[in-house]
């Protein structure tokens, strides 16, 4: 048997990665499991592990991770994969196998291929509310979207924020999530802007007075400001596009386009181009001279 996992979650493809190694080894035994890497292994030790026969079990499995970084794989694998003995078991592993070669190609038609994708935020809410129930809790759909929303799509952080909140109280409430989840910084980036664009300046500076004490400097906001520009220019520039649209063509996340799209109908496009202008000319100032980044930022998030 040969499974494909492959993917851009890395959340997932490693969560079914373990339980498939978890089952093999509680029905064979730990010795009948060996692990290569096509990073870090020689071709000969690649193929050794292939064509071996088990020790001291009835079946072996191989879990073979990063497969295309072995140039000799690509070359010959092949011959290797049809002539891989009925008592072995092969997981070949890669986040991204690039659909150019053949070895991808045979592995679509010829093994068990299961491929991960990021979720997008509807289906991150669904997901919380399952995990929580399955580790004997509970969350309800609008808390799990307001923790999607405080955390931001990353499966990895989602799902250990989780265990944290599970520990704390099985029931998790919203009030929970605001005292013990750090908001990310790009969603208080979002939230600086909006703020700025409100002309609520006390809270635009306070927001920017947290995220400096926090360690953040002046040029990592400056590059997540300009990313928050970008999107907005993406959404006003749409039109009648929606959401997932405006998502799919750009490349961007749809979760990121979502306030973005609220905020946009306030602005106009002129406003947003002459806004990117004076971030960029600020950016120039700060690489070239000796201005204060501080205060030049405030005067930045002021004047919008």
């Amino acid at each position: 048997m040969i499974i494909t996992l492959t993917g851009e979650n890395d959340f997932a493809r490693a969560s079914e990665l373990k339980a498939l190694v978890d089952k093999f080894v509680n029905e064979n035994g730990e010795l009948a499991l060996e692990r290569i890497d096509g990073e870090e292994s020689e071709f000969a030790r690649v193929s050794e592990a292939l064509t071996s026969l088990p020790f001291l079990a009835s079946k072996k499995l191989v879990v073979f991770k990063n497969p295309s970084a072995s140039r000799e794989f690509l070359e010959g694998y092949e011959q290797l994969l049809k002539n891989l003995p009925e008592t072995t078991d092969l997981i070949l592993a890669e986040a991204k196998l690039d659909k150019r070669t053949n070895l991808y190609k045979y592995l679509k038609k010829s093994s068990d291929w299961r491929e991960f994708n990021n979720l997008d935020a509807s289906a991150l809410t669904s997901w919380l509310a399952k995990e929580a129930k399955a580790s004997g809790g509970e969350i309800n759909a609008s808390d799990a979207k307001f923790l999607v929303e405080r955390v931001g799509e990353d499966q990895q952080k989602l799902s250990s924020e989780l265990t944290k909140l599970l520990a704390f109280d099985p029931k998790i409430t919203k009030e929970n999530i605001e005292k013990l989840v750090a908001p990310t910084l790009q969603s208080k980036i979002f939230d600086l802007l909006d703020a700025a664009f409100s002309g609520n300046k006390k809270r635009a500076l306070k927001i920017y007075a947290e995220q400096r004490q926090l360690g953040e400097e002046p040029q990592k906001i400056i590059g997540l400001l300009a990313w928050q520009l970008h999107l907005l220019a993406l959404a006003k520039a749409a039109g009648n596009k929606s959401q997932f649209d405006i998502a799919s063509d750009a490349k961007v996340s749809p979760y990121s386009l979502k306030n973005a799209l609220v905020l946009a109908k306030r602005l106009e496009l002129a406003d947003i181009k002459r806004y990117v202008s004076d971030l960029l000319a600020l950016d120039r100032q700060l690489k070239s001279t000796t201005l204060d980044a501080d205060e030049a930022l405030k005067t930045y998030l002021l004047e919008l």
